[in-house]
């Protein structure tokens, strides 16, 4: 029971983190949930055109063999409030900065 304190903070403090990692792959634009998954047409249309925008070819790898060539789309969105990057491989997002 001594340990009891001890695994309630534990467990609380490990919630406090899967919400704040959660948190950071949203984006609220225009009263509108953006998140991992949506195409780039999707956020254009809840987001309007972005702050600046940016496009580089990366390596497809399979372990250490490059089996192709991808697009890497940054998208910008800067308010007064907070500045995020939106990362799109291709045409889907796959990470918000």
């Amino acid at each position: 029971m001594k340990n009891l304190p001890i695994r309630a903070f534990v467990v609380l403090a490990s919630i406090a983190a899967v919400g704040t990692a959660a948190a950071d792959e949203t984006y609220r634009c225009a009263g509108k949930l953006i998140e991992p998954g949506m195409t780039q047409s999707e956020v254009l249309a809840q987001c309007g055109n972005p702050t600046s925008k940016s496009v580089e070819a990366q390596d497809v790898r399979s372990g250490n063999q490059v089996v192709g060539k991808t697009e890497v789309h940054r998208w910008t969105y800067e308010s007064y409030s907070a500045t995020r990057v939106l990362v799109f491989d291709q045409d889907r997002l796959v990470s918000i900065e």
